[in-house]
């Protein structure tokens, strides 16, 4: 069984919230045979322009699920999120059970977690329908932005030239930018 860790910001959680909350992603727990020793943290934030934004994250032993969503009502964001969650439940369980067939050995340390039932998600939403090859050429973060920018692309892959590493510059939600650096 989950544990829960709702906080707010902007916002007291009532007992209402709370319970709702839990009632709503406490129904994730059907996906798995033993529930493991996972917190559900649970982030509640409203904003001055009447907008309500949860963020759902469980650490679980082989998945992190979380989950993000805005709208005008608090209750409408958590149905949102919860629904994100059990897409990625699904589809984390579909790509589980095609490698176990495709390699006729079944990953019984992943799989084993989760509720044995028909495969729910249509195969062709996972196809790889277009493969393109790069090199990737050194220059710095600012520059890959630029090049994301001109290619109208929400990621741009480079070859970081201080560090000789591979990067990836991208845009957020809110319309900022993030990098990724690999080790």
């Amino acid at each position: 069984m989950f544990r829960y860790n709702v906080r707010g910001e902007n916002i007291e959680v009532t007992e209402a919230i709370r319970s709702y909350v839990e009632k709503k992603v406490g129904k994730l727990e059907r996906y798995f045979n033993d529930v493991p020793d996972a917190t559900a943290h649970i982030n509640l934030k409203v904003y001055t322009e009447k907008t309500a934004k949860v963020e759902v994250t469980i650490p679980l032993p082989y998945l992190v699920l979380r989950a993000e969503e805005t709208s005008p009502d608090l209750y409408a964001s958590v149905d949102l999120v919860v629904d994100k969650l059990e897409r990625q439940i699904r589809k984390f369980k579909t790509k589980i059970n095609r490698k176990s067939r495709e390699t006729a050995i079944p990953n019984m340390k992943t799989s084993s977690i989760f509720v044995d039932e028909a495969e729910e998600e249509n195969n062709s939403e996972l196809e790889i329908v277009r493969t393109k090859r790069l090199s990737l050429k050194p220059m710095d973060s600012e520059e890959a932005v630029l090049q994301m920018n001109m290619l109208g692309h929400n990621f741009f892959i480079f070859e970081d030239a201080e560090t000789n590493g591979t990067s990836i510059v991208y845009r957020r939600k809110d319309g900022k930018y993030g990098l990724i650096e690999t080790d």
